[in-house]
């Protein structure tokens, strides 16, 4: 019956559009398709971000599924403006959120340089933690795609070709202000966080892009295994992915009901 009088509300929504009705169709499409989807408002301010929306498009991610983690990166970046040590990315893909940070760095004239690790053969082997969702290859992208779309910035970059960890000796005597994991998968984000935990400078920041997925369990539990026994925990964020400022202690994410 309930949803019978979805339907009317959508009929009668497309016969006297209006932009709020829209909006109520498709809440009420999401009702009847996948119920328990929880939408947002749509009043977003950035949505309306001149400059940001030009990145999406450069990137094709206009109308894809990772704007709001996008710009959350964006914004996490303004912490660390006056934070020493360079930055990093591990899981390139396409090179949009390094575009990202390399924009932040060249628009504060740093001499920061941006480090990216990836093998660029797509994800390496899940484990049985990882569950189901990925499998090896998955996400591959050539590194001349990343080097085009990076090619501003290429003076301030390095790129490290290989198996996450293989690389990172070559960084061992550096420090970060800001480190982006996007692997996916579990050992890979161990590895990942377990190297550039200890070089992190003050006010420093972690941002793992899969933290919190379920898509993406692995990810979830090395990061939750590794901060354990640390002051710092990770600040899940509600669009998905989660952050930690290094040297800010953070009570447990799983906290008992008031």
């Amino acid at each position: 019956m309930r949803k019978i009088k979805y339907i009317i509300k959508i009929i009668r929504n497309i016969i006297l559009p209006s932009k709020d009705r829209n909006f109520e169709n498709i809440i009420l499409f999401s009702k009847l398709i996948m119920p328990e989807y929880r939408l947002m408002w749509p009043q977003m301010e950035w949505w309306n971000d001149q400059f940001f929306n030009d990145y999406l498009l450069k990137f094709q991610e206009i109308d894809g599924l990772n704007t709001h983690r996008k710009w959350t990166l964006w914004q996490l970046l303004r912490l660390v403006e006056n934070v020493k040590g360079d930055t990093a990315e591990c899981g390139v893909f396409k090179a949009a959120s390094s575009w990202l940070i390399c924009c932040h760095n060249q628009k504060n004239s740093s001499d920061k340089i941006h480090h990216m690790f990836d093998s660029f053969e797509g994800l390496s082997l899940p484990n049985d933690i990882d569950e189901q969702h990925w499998k090896k290859g998955d996400l591959a992208v050539p590194e001349n795609i990343v080097i085009k779309n990076l090619k501003e910035f290429s003076e301030k970059i390095t790129i490290n070709k290989g198996w996450i960890p293989e690389k990172f000796s070559d960084y061992e005597e550096r420090i970060f202000s800001f480190v982006h994991i996007d692997v996916d998968l579990y050992q890979p984000t161990k590895d990942s966080i377990n190297f550039f935990y200890d070089r992190m400078s003050p006010g420093g920041i972690i941002l793992c892009d899969d933290y919190g997925f379920t898509s993406c369990p692995g990810a979830t539990k090395s990061i939750d295994e590794f901060l354990n026994d640390k002051p710092e925990k990770m600040i899940s964020l509600a669009d998905g992915g989660g952050f930690m400022i290094k040297g800010v202690q953070t009570s447990p994410l799983k906290m008992e009901g008031c």
